[in-house]
């Protein structure tokens, strides 16, 4: 379905933000790769008319079978159950039915806080998903959930997936949403999510998988005495952009954006985040871990904006490689931009080979050297797993992570 008719087919709030978005992504024309928001990561695949991939269906991922009572599976690109699951203190619903209505919830965050996190930096494929997408999930939650709700999706073929997902924490109310699996061969995946005074989201992402490619955008506005948490793993893919946008507009607020890679070959992995503190005594933490061999690449832009009046800040940002031979690329971009005069921000970036003198004591002891090289490289990982705050989930991609190694 083309631009045009699919607005038209909207409903009256739909309708007016696809249309916003439309003109917003025709104004700022796609991004190039001399644009230096793309500097490390070229978008040629993202802005291509068609991919050339013929990706082949994932084995199950099992992970979180245990700890998420609540799925819903999408297959090449859309939603697979027609009646969504009941779940106590919260609302799951579909974008597709969503947007044919005149009005909805979805109305206050849908394109509005990927439109606020437009600037400084455009960012057109962005606009271009609230324009186009039809497949999403809106959950509202008005109160505390108790277990986790997992999306698993599955792809194969040449499919090109552009998926929304909207999350409206209300006030006191709390959820965990998980993401594993792919969306499509190449997907344009966006998350809006509005965290209310008091409330607590967390999102866990496994983006496991063969030659693909994936942009995701997560833009999040998160209000006074609230939580936001977001942690991914990706083990596999070819191109992979994870982008985090947030903005602490209430005081006494915290998020953490952490994540884990293993990359082979030609894998590219780039994580870019741009954390807006607009608030007193708020809190943020990035934490990021890139394990590296066979000439791939890891790419961090990580920023913290402190805007003036946002005193009592405490800004925190690390990204390290652990690269396993001289072919493999770690560029980083750590930046602080601060216009308050109390405040405790730090960043730090750092690369390097594996330590030869724990290799050394492990194999002594007679580990052989791909099982110490195994658990040297997690023992690397795990300071961004122990950002995950439930420990049974924790332990789940610690497992889940294990099993990768020992596959490879």
């Amino acid at each position: 379905m083309k631009d045009a008719e699919l607005i038209s087919r909207s409903g009256a709030w739909a309708k007016e933000a696809r249309q916003s978005a439309s003109e917003r992504a025709q104004s700022q024309g796609l991004p190039k790769r001399r644009d230096e928001y793309w500097k490390y990561t070229r978008p040629d695949v993202f802005v291509a008319g068609s991919v050339e991939l013929e990706a082949q269906i994932s084995p199950e991922i099992s992970i979180f079978r245990n700890q998420a009572k609540t799925e819903i599976s999408f297959k090449n690109g859309n939603l697979l159950s027609e009646i969504l699951p009941k779940v106590g203190n919260c609302l799951i619903e579909s974008l597709t039915d969503a947007t044919s209505l005149d009005l909805h919830w979805a109305q206050d965050v849908y394109g509005k806080l990927e439109l606020a996190g437009q600037n400084p930096v455009e960012r057109t494929l962005a606009a271009l998903n609230t324009a186009m997408a039809q497949q999403g999930l809106l959950v509202h939650a008005t109160g505390q959930v108790i277990d986790p709700i997992r999306i698993h999706a599955v792809s194969a073929g040449s499919t090109d997936a552009v998926i929304h997902h909207v999350v409206k924490v209300d006030a006191g109310a709390s959820v965990t949403l998980i993401e594993t699996g792919h969306y499509g061969a190449r997907g344009n995946v966006v998350m809006e999510v509005e965290v209310a005074d008091t409330g607590s989201f967390h999102h866990i992402r496994v983006q496991d998988g063969q030659e693909r490619h994936m942009l995701t955008h997560i833009f999040a506005r998160i209000g006074a005495d609230a939580t936001f948490k977001s942690f991914t793993l990706t083990a596999g893919g070819t191109m992979t952009r994870n982008e985090c946008i947030l903005e602490l507009v209430g005081d006494n607020s915290s998020v953490t954006v952490a994540g884990a890679c293993l990359g082979d070959d030609d894998f590219h992995h780039d994580d870019t985040v741009f954390i807006t503190h607009d608030a007193v005594n708020c809190e943020s933490r990035q934490v990021f871990k890139k394990v590296l061999r066979n000439g791939a690449v890891g790419v961090f832009q990580g920023k913290i904006l402190v805007k003036q009046g946002a005193q009592k800040t405490d800004g925190y940002q690390i990204s390290q490689s652990l690269l396993l031979d001289e072919d493999s690329q770690f560029l980083a971009k750590p930046e602080l931009e601060i216009y308050a005069d109390d405040v405790a921000c730090s960043h730090g970036s750092t690369s390097g080979a594996i330590d030869e003198e724990a290799l050394f004591y492990l194999r002594s002891r007679g580990v052989p050297e791909s099982k110490a090289v195994d658990l040297l490289t997690l023992s690397f990982i795990a300071q961004a797993i122990e950002e995950i705050e439930d420990p049974d989930l924790a332990q789940a991609i610690l497992s889940h992570l294990t099993g990768t190694l020992e596959a490879r």
